[in-house]
């Protein structure tokens, strides 16, 4: 088995758990290739010498590793996607960060996740996407994302106007910070946090929730994830930020920008006792109120 390990920093306390998967790695006789620039952090910032081939672009990947180890956190895993694009290479989230609702092996479980991948005693689950597409140069090549898109205010304390169609048809116009448009995957993520619904990660959606809208009658809405939405936007200013993921890029309100699905997926590799429920119990403690 071939796998490639991707991160980007990591803090010093979880260096012996990076060294323990190197070791189990090793000891398992597979081989492995690393991100560059993640080898040039751990031998610059952490000292530690990985000797493994290294890999910087999608092509050194495609076909060529059988799973890519994701090493950090969500957002971690966010970025790995724009590696592996459409190769259908799937990605083992092992969690060095925080929450962790895609990244959910545990630090402490890597010699069972190894295994696992070994034995093939796991479940592979798809994600759908999102894909952006403009009358400009936007996103380049990487027009696609895991989690969300958003519409944002920049340099001013003033709401932005952001008219929404479905399928060219007006759906509203939104007065407010912003707008993400999040996948089922992304409902755990930005959305969730402004107040958007938790969705099941097949739900085959788009969630539409406003960031601080005006009018306290505006609501997050989910639609079916086979329409078009279109945007425009305006606002006293001119320049606004898209974001996608974790990328993120100034416009203006020249920009004729829309969203669809997007014609591929990504693969996750969940252990068998990481469901979607057991993360969600996990990760928002549900059912530790001592009512219950």
């Amino acid at each position: 088995m071939k796998v490639a390990i991707y991160g980007r920093a990591i803090a010093q306390k979880e260096i012996k758990h990076f060294e323990h998967l190197l070791d189990v790695i090793n000891s398992n006789s597979i081989e492995a290739i690393i991100y560059e620039g993640f080898n040039d952090f751990l031998s610059q910032k952490r000292n530690i010498k990985t000797a493994l081939n290294t890999f910087t672009l999608h092509e050194n990947l495609h076909t060529k590793v059988d799973v890519l180890l994701s090493i950090g956190g969500d957002g971690t895993i966010l970025d790995s996607v724009s590696f592996i694009k459409d190769s259908g290479i799937p990605i083992v989230g092992i969690n060095f960060g925080r929450m962790g609702f895609l990244a959910a092996t545990s630090n402490d479980d890597i010699e069972n996740a190894i295994k696992a991948l070994l034995n093939k005693s796991y479940t592979v689950v798809e994600r759908e996407l999102v894909e952006v597409c403009c009358d400009k140069a936007l996103f380049g090549t990487e027009n696609f994302g895991l989690n969300e898109f958003t519409l944002q205010r920049k340099n001013t304390s003033s709401m932005i106007n952001i008219d929404v169609f479905i399928n060219n048809e007006h759906l509203n116009t939104y007065w407010a910070d912003g707008l993400i448009v999040a996948t089922p995957t992304g409902s755990t993520g930005y959305s969730l946090s402004c107040g958007g619904p938790i969705v099941y990660p097949n739900s085959q959606s788009f969630i539409i929730t406003p960031v601080a809208p005006h009018n306290l009658n505006v609501r997050p809405m989910v639609v079916p994830n086979d329409v078009e939405l279109r945007f425009e936007v305006s606002g006293r200013g001119n320049r606004f930020l898209a974001t996608l993921d974790t990328r993120v890029q100034n416009i203006d309100n020249t920009y004729k920008i829309s969203l669809k699905k997007a014609p591929f997926t990504i693969k996750l590799i969940r252990l068998d006792n990481k469901t979607f429920i057991n993360a969600l119990r996990t990760k928002l403690l549900w059912g530790l109120d001592k009512r219950n």
